[in-house]
C-alpha cells in the first residue's frame, strides 16, 4: 500500500548507480509493502550501507520475450526503492520493507558479482494538467471506491488513503498497485510515462475489475439466499416435528396425508401395500428437496395406479362372442373355434389361467385386427405392445431405480393403461424381437408368457410380484423360424394361411368397400363396384396372400369418386370391367402360365414365402460345354444342393429316361430361377428341379396349370415339405388345377377347408418316377433325348 503522508517529505534522492535485485511483481512509487528474497547477504548488506536505496526491476518471461541487458532478462524501467527494514529467517532467506520512490531506467551494467550493479535514469515525466485528466482522475477515484466496498481483501481506509494523495500521479499509482492485474499490463503503465495515458489504463482496468466484483457478489449473494431459504425451512419442519411430537400432535404435510389416504382406499395385494407403506414412511422423513424425493414420489403413484386386484367383470355369452367374431372377420374358423372354446371353459371354471395363442401367417390376413375382436367379444379391455425391432430387455422388465428416468417395463405400461388386471394383451411381432449388448428380450418373455410362473412376475423398477395369469395374452407373428424354441412351446400356434379369391370377394364387400366407402364421406348408394371388376382387382392389380393391397386399391377407387363429387358431378359412375383403368390404370399383374412352359426345360414349383405362398419358375438351358453346372438366381445354399442331388438322380437313372449315357459329357447345363433379385433357399425345390433337368434332355415339354413341389433324395424319394396350405393357395390364386405333393403331406390336405381345395387335384407321390408322367408331357417321335 502507499504512504499516507507528504511524499515530499521523504528523501528521494536517487545515486547514479544501484544494485539491481530482479523480482517477479511489479513495484510503483509511493508504494509500501514487504518482500521476500534469496539474494546473499552481501549484496543485502552493501545496498542498506550504501544507502538504503535498491533498483527493483521485472524479470520478463523467457518464453515471451527474449532477454535484454546482458542476457539477464530484465525489463528496462523498474522502480528505484528504499529499504526500510531487513529481517533475516531461519532459512535463509530475508524480509524486506520496502518504499516506492521514482521510477527509473536500467543503463549501462557496471558489475554482476557479488551482485548485480547497473547506471540508472530518471524516467521523465510528462503532467498534464487539464480538465480530461481530472475528469479521469475523478472517475478512478468512483471506480476505486467501488472496488474497495465489493472486494473481500482491501480494506475501507484503502479509500480514504486514496482521497488524501497528493496528485493524479500518485493516485494513479495507488490504484494500479491494489487491482489484480496481469504482469505484464501492470509493467506497461510503469513504462507509460505520460499521465493522460496512465490514467486510460488504470480506469480501464479498474472498471474491468469492478464488473468482476459485482458478477462474484451477486452469484454468491443468490447462492447464499437460497441455501438461507432451504435451511431456514429444514430448520422450521424440524422445530415443527419437535413440537408437535411434544405436544403428541406429531402431523404430515398435505401431500404426505393424500397418499396415505390413497393407500388406505387402493385395492393391493399385501406385498404391494406393504411396500407402499415402506416407502411412505421413508418419503415423510426426508426433506422434499432431497434429490430422491421425487424417485419415491413417482414409484408411489406406480404402486397405487397399477390394477393389481382390479378385474374386467362381464357375463360370458357364447353366442354373443360367436356373433361378434363373426362380425369382425369373415372365415377363420379354425381360430374362431378356439377362441369360443376358450370363454367355454372359462365359464365353466372362471379360475382357468388364459392360455397363451399366438397367431401366425402372412401379413394382412387380420391376425392383429384379431385381437381386438377377441377383446371385443370377451369383454376385456385391450392393449397392443408392438415388438418389433427391440433389443433391450428392459422394455420388458423395466430398469432399476437406481438409474435416472428410470420406468417399469412396457408390459406393467400395457396394464396402467388398461385399467385392468385381465386384458387382452396383444405382443404384436414376436418374431422380429432382437437380441445384443443389452440383454435378450425373448428370454425375459419366457416368465411372461408362462402360465405356471407369470403370478410372480417381477419387474426391475416395482420390484413388487404381480399376477399376470389373468392376462390374456395374444401373440403374433409372420414366421416361427425365428422364435426361440423355449418361447415357442409356451405358446399355442393358430395358422392363418391366407385368403382364396373368393374369401377377398366376400371381405371386401362386406367390410373393405363399406369402410373405405365412410372414410371418403360418401353414402353406399354412391359407391357401385361390380363384382367383376372386383376380381379383377384381385386377380390383376394385387397379388399377395393377405387384403392390404387390395384395400388400398378400392381406396383409391373411392377416392376418385370423391374427387369427381367435389367437382361437381352429379351421379357417380359404377365401377366395371370397361372403365377400371380409369381409376387404376393398366393391369398390373397377367398369368404367364401357358407362355413360360410352353417350351422344354421350363416347370412350375410352388415355394413359400413370409408373405405367404407364390408360384416359382425353374428354368434351365444347355449350351456346348464339359459337366458344369451354372446356378443363377440368389439361390441359397439348400437350394444349391437340392439341384445339384437332382442333376445326380437324373444322370444316375440315364437308362430309365431313356438318354444316352454320354447326354452330359460335352454340355454345360444352367438353371435358373427367375426373380433374381429375391433370395431364395429350401429344399422343396429339388423335384422342381429334377423335373425341368428332365423335361430339358428329353424334351418333353411340362402339362399346363400343373404346379409341384417336394424335396428329393439321391435315390429318388420325395420327402415332406411344409407351408402346405400357403402353396396351394398360391397355385389357385395363379390357376393351377393340379397340384404334385409328397405323400407324406396328405394328411395336410385332408385339414384343409373345402373352399381351399375346391376345383383342385391333388397327386400324392413317393418316388420321382410317379411325378414324371403327371408333369411332363410324352415326348414327340421326332425328339432325340439327350442330344
Amino acid at each position: 500500500m502507499a504512504e499516507d503522508h507528504d511524499p515530499e517529505a521523504v528523501d528521494i534522492t536517487i545515486p547514479e548507480v544501484l544494485p539491481v535485485l530482479p523480482i517477479n511483481a511489479v513495484v510503483f512509487p509511493y508504494m509500501l509493502a514487504p518482500m521476500a528474497t534469496e539474494v546473499e547477504d552481501a549484496a543485502l548488506v552493501d545496498a542498506v550501507v550504501s544507502g538504503d536505496r535498491l533498483m527493483l526491476v521485472v524479470c520478463r518471461r523467457p518464453e515471451e520475450d527474449p532477454l535484454s541487458k546482458e542476457g539477464l532478462g530484465l525489463y528496462e524501467v523498474g522502480c528505484a526503492v528504499r529499504v526500510q527494514r531487513m529481517l533475516q529467517m531461519p532459512d535463509g532467506t530475508h524480509r524486506l520493507l520496502i518504499r516506492g520512490l521514482l521510477r527509473q531506467r536500467v543503463g549501462e551494467i557496471a558489475k554482476t558479482e557479488p551482485y548485480l550493479v547497473a547506471q540508472v535514469h530518471s524516467l521523465p515525466e510528462v503532467a498534464e494538467e487539464n480538465k480530461e485528466v481530472e475528469s479521469l482522475a475523478q472517475t478512478l477515484l468512483g471506480s476505486f471506491q467501488q472496488i474497495v466496498e465489493l472486494s473481500p481483501i482491501l480494506p475501507d481506509e484503502a479509500y480514504l488513503q486514496a482521497l488524501n494523495v497528493p496528485n493524479h500521479a500518485a493516485l494513479c499509482d495507488l490504484v494500479v498497485a491494489t487491482l489484480e492485474m496481469p504482469l505484464g499490463q501492470k509493467q506497461k503503465v510503469l513504462e507509460t510515462p505520460s499521465l493522460h495515458e496512465r490514467l486510460h489504463l488504470v480506469n480501464e482496468a479498474a472498471y474491468q475489475e469492478q464488473m468482476r466484483l459485482q458478477l462474484a457478489a451477486q452469484a454468491s449473494t443468490e447462492m447464499r439466499q437460497q441455501m438461507e431459504t432451504a435451511q431456514r425451512e429444514h430448520f422450521l419442519r424440524q422445530q415443527l416435528a419437535a413440537i408437535q411430537r411434544e405436544l403428541g400432535e406429531a402431523g404430515e404435510s398435505d401431500e404426505i396425508s393424500d397418499l396415505r389416504s390413497r393407500i388406505a382406499a387402493a385395492e393391493l395385494t399385501a406385498v404391494a401395500r406393504e411396500a407402499a407403506d415402506r416407502e411412505l414412511d421413508r418419503l415423510a422423513r426426508m426433506n422434499p428437496a432431497a434429490a430422491e424425493y421425487s424417485v419415491i414420489r413417482t414409484y408411489l403413484d406406480w404402486i397405487l395406479d397399477l390394477p393389481w386386484l382390479k378385474s374386467s367383470e362381464g357375463h360370458i355369452d357364447l353366442a354373443a362372442a360367436q356373433q361378434i367374431l363373426d362380425e369382425d372377420h369373415y372365415d377363420l374358423s379354425d381360430v374362431k373355434d378356439r377362441i369360443v372354446e376358450y370363454l367355454a371353459v372359462r365359464k365353466i371354471k372362471p379360475d382357468i389361467k388364459g392360455p397363451i395363442l399366438c397367431f401366425v401367417g402372412p401379413p394382412g390376413v387380420g391376425k392383429t385386427s384379431l385381437g381386438r375382436s377377441i377383446a371385443r367379444s370377451t369383454g376385456r379391455e385391450f392393449v397392443r405392445m408392438s415388438l418389433g425391432g427391440i433389443r433391450d430387455e428392459a422394455e420388458i422388465r423395466g430398469h432399476r431405480r437406481t438409474y435416472v428416468g428410470a420406468l417399469p417395463g412396457r408390459i406393467l405400461q400395457g396394464l396402467r393403461t388398461a385399467g385392468t388386471n385381465n386384458p387382452v394383451f396383444m405382443l404384436d411381432e414376436i418374431d422380429k424381437v432382437g437380441a445384443d449388448f443389452r440383454g435378450d428380450p425373448t428370454s425375459a418373455l419366457l416368465e411372461v408368457l408362462d402360465p405356471a410362473q407369470n403370478d410372480t412376475f417381477s419387474d426391475h423398477y416395482m420390484e413388487v410380484p404381480f399376477d399376470l395369469s389373468h392376462v390374456m395374452f395374444v401373440c403374433t407373428a409372420n414366421v416361427l423360424g425365428t422364435i426361440p424354441p423355449p418361447l415357442l412351446d409356451r405358446m399355442e400356434v393358430l395358422h392363418l394361411p391366407g385368403y382364396t379369391d373368393e374369401e377377398k370377394t366376400q371381405i371386401a364387400q362386406r367390410y373393405l368397400i363399406p369402410r373405405q366407402t365412410e372414410e371418403h364421406g360418401l353414402k353406399p348408394a354412391q359407391v357401385k363396384l361390380h363384382k367383376a371388376a372386383l376380381a379383377k382387382i384381385i386377380r390383376g392389380y394385387t397379388r399377395e396372400a393377405g387384403v392390404r393391397n387390395l384395400e388400398r386399391s378400392i381406396a383409391t377407387v373411392v377416392r376418385k369418386l370423391t374427387r369427381r363429387l367435389a367437382e361437381g358431378e352429379e351421379k357417380l359412375p359404377p365401377v366395371g370391367l370397361k372403365n377400371l383403368d380409369e381409376f387404376l390404370g393398366p393391369q398390373q399383374f397377367y398369368s404367364e402360365l401357358a407362355e413360360r412352359i410352353a417350351s422344354p426345360g421350363v416347370v412350375c414349383g410352388l415355394a413359400w414365402t413370409q408373405a405367404g405362398g407364390e408360384i416359382l419358375f425353374v428354368e434351365a438351358t444347355k449350351m456346348p460345354g464339359k459337366e458344369n453346372l451354372v446356378l443363377t438366381g440368389q439361390l441359397g445354399d439348400v437350394m444349391q444342393e437340392s439341384a445339384r442331388a437332382a442333376l445326380s438322380w437324373v444322370r444316375s437313372n440315364t437308362e430309365k429316361l431313356g438318354l444316352a449315357e454320354d447326354f452330359f459329357s460335352k454340355v454345360d447345363v444352367h438353371l435358373h430361377v427367375p426373380a433374381g433379385a429375391t433370395p431364395k433357399d429350401g429344399p422343396s425345390a429339388g423335384v422342381a428341379m429334377a423335373m425341368v433337368l428332365i423335361s430339358l434332355f428329353t424334351g418333353r415339354v411340362a402339362r399346363g396349370k400343373v404346379g409341384l413341389t417336394g424335396e428329393i433324395t439321391l435315390r429318388g424319394k420325395v420327402m415332406r415339405i411344409g407351408g402346405v396350405k400357403e402353396k396351394v393357395l398360391a397355385a389357385k390364386r395363379a390357376g393351377l388345377r393340379t397340384v404334385i405333393l409328397p405323400a407324406e403331406n396328405k394328411p395336410d390336405v385332408l385339414e384343409m377347408d373345402e373352399p381351399f381345395i375346391e376345383g383342385m387335384t391333388f397327386v400324392y407321390a413317393s418316388t420321382v418316377d410317379q411325378v414324371i408322367d403327371e408333369v411332363l408331357k410324352p415326348a414327340k417321335k421326332s425328339s432325340r433325348p439327350g442330344q
